[in-house]
């Protein structure tokens, strides 16, 4: 297995770690639960992250690229809803239409690269 396939099955595994705890704590966002959501989430997050530069410099692509930074900026907004439904947990819906938006528009620039 070569690099960039190693940090694309890491980085598909992480998103879906990610979305998925994240989407637990908007069903269930009980204190209990906090410590270890937020752990996951941002495990995950930062595997993300790192294997996302990872696909970056072994493709050499720079980050001033239109989609890489639209992609950052899912990334960041993502990262955060875990941690904000619990402090915000009466805006769940809006909050998991949120997640929706960001997660669509990384998926389209990976498969359009509009920029």
């Amino acid at each position: 297995m070569d690099k960039l396939s190693f940090y694309r099955l890491l980085h598909v595994f992480a998103l879906i770690v990610q979305t998925a705890h994240t989407f637990m704590a908007f069903a269930n966002p009980i204190p209990e639960n906090r410590k270890r959501t937020l752990m996951v989430t941002g495990i995950a997050s930062l595997i993300m992250l790192v294997t996302g530069f990872g696909m970056l410099a072994v493709e050499k692509i720079p980050f001033s690229t239109g989609w890489v930074i639209v992609k950052f900026l899912c990334w960041l907004g993502l990262s955060a809803l875990a941690g904000v439904v619990y402090r915000k947990a009466h805006l769940r819906d809006m909050l998991s239409l949120v997640t929706f938006s960001l997660i669509l528009i990384a998926l389209v620039m990976v498969f359009f690269r509009p920029f």
